[in-house]
């Protein structure tokens, strides 16, 4: 795969998946909201992929993990407490524990873009990770990494977000309470809201056990 020297302005020219709307309708997704970029990798034939979310500069940003076997890196940081008020970029990644590689080339990608939080020595990207487990519908074997975390970096852009069986959602499935073998495709999605003058977007992977209701 080859790399640009300038990745923040690939990233620009990058359309892949998240391409523009072709039919006017208006974008009503997290990618609306100024400032965010949204990108995909997709394996279609191993049914797994991982999508990020970039970030825009002076974001604040905090979170809660949840369930009983969460796979998560750098989320702690998103804790009230920490030092660190925002982040560069969100990943989000089927593969189970081994997706959680992905973020590492997100890592890389966001220094080379020349982002990150500001130490004496060097900017230190900051990058959320949470998986999934897919590894029931698709290869196991395949899983996202560093080199699909930078893809999908590559591929983000403001436009709407591509949803269904894309970047995380790939292999995404829900109803297996009975087992795998039930289980119905899930996917990804992402949605806004207007309250008034406010905004409200989100961006969400459903790989639940039960159904979505």
């Amino acid at each position: 795969m080859s790399r640009s020297d300038d990745p923040a302005a690939e990233a620009q020219k990058s359309r892949g998946a998240n391409g523009p709307s072709t039919d006017g309708a208006p974008n009503d997704t997290l990618t609306a909201l100024p400032g965010f970029r949204v990108g995909h990798w997709t394996d279609g034939a191993a049914r797994t992929g991982c999508t990020v979310v970039i970030c825009p500069p002076g974001n604040v940003a905090s979170g809660a993990v949840r369930g009983h076997a969460p796979g998560t890196r750098e989320t702690a940081l998103l804790e009230p407490s920490r030092t660190v008020p925002g982040v560069d970029a969100i990943v989000l990644a089927g593969g189970s524990a081994y997706g959680l590689a992905a973020a590492d080339g997100v890592v890389t990608w966001i220094e080379r873009a020349g982002g990150g939080f500001p130490t004496p020595f060097g900017r230190v990207p900051i990058v959320p990770a949470a998986v999934l487990f897919d590894g029931g519908v698709g290869r196991f074997d395949v899983r996202p990494d560093a080199e699909a975390g930078a893809a999908a970096c590559d591929d983000a852009s403001e436009a709407p977000v591509a949803m269904g069986a894309v970047g995380a959602g790939a292999g995404a499935t829900v109803g297996k309470m009975l087992g795998f073998v039930h289980g119905e495709p899930s996917g990804l999605g992402s949605a806004l809201a207007r309250v008034g003058s406010a905004r409200v977007a989100a961006l969400a992977v459903s790989n639940a056990a039960g159904n979505v209701v």
